[in-house]
């Protein structure tokens, strides 16, 4: 299996991957709450954001959207995009216990880079042998993530 593609996402959806949507909206300077519902406000920050990057300004968040808005995260970063990352590893955690995956807390620690690092060797040993294991949550390992792999 290789990398899933990115998905689509717009208008009336609602859990993931909205969040890390929203998360990476706000990183990108749009006002939006983080609730997980892609409702009137995030479909306008959405199609604000393409028209600022000369997309099509359709308020379909589809590969394009995604590989323009996403940013690389790494240890020592913080704030909304580093939310997205933990929000990622949240998402994946079926243990019902939230202190199996990093805290979402913004801060990109040791415990979020030890997640990243451990995401991307499974995939690299699994699915994607040209997944860097670097703990950098760059374009590939973002898409893995807002993907869905191997989540629920």
């Amino acid at each position: 299996m290789a990398l899933q593609a990115w998905p689509l996402v717009r208008k009336g959806d609602k859990a993931h991957p909205v969040p890390s949507l929203q998360y990476h909206l706000r990183a990108r300077g749009h006002i939006v709450v983080v609730d997980g519902d892609f409702g009137p406000q995030t479909d306008a920050a959405v199609r604000a954001y393409q028209q600022e990057k000369k997309l099509a300004v359709d308020g379909i968040v589809g590969a394009q959207t995604w590989q323009a808005l996403v940013v690389t995260a790494r240890r020592g970063d913080q704030g909304d995009v580093v939310r997205s990352v933990q929000e990622e590893f949240q998402y994946r955690n079926e243990s019902g216990d939230e202190d199996n995956a990093p805290f979402v807390d913004g801060i990109f620690g040791s415990r979020t880079e030890a997640a990243a690092r451990d995401w991307q060797q499974f995939l690299h040993d699994n699915d994607e042998p040209a997944m860097a294991v670097d703990g950098i949550v760059g374009r590939m390992t973002w898409q893995s993530l807002i993907s869905g792999m191997y989540a629920g």
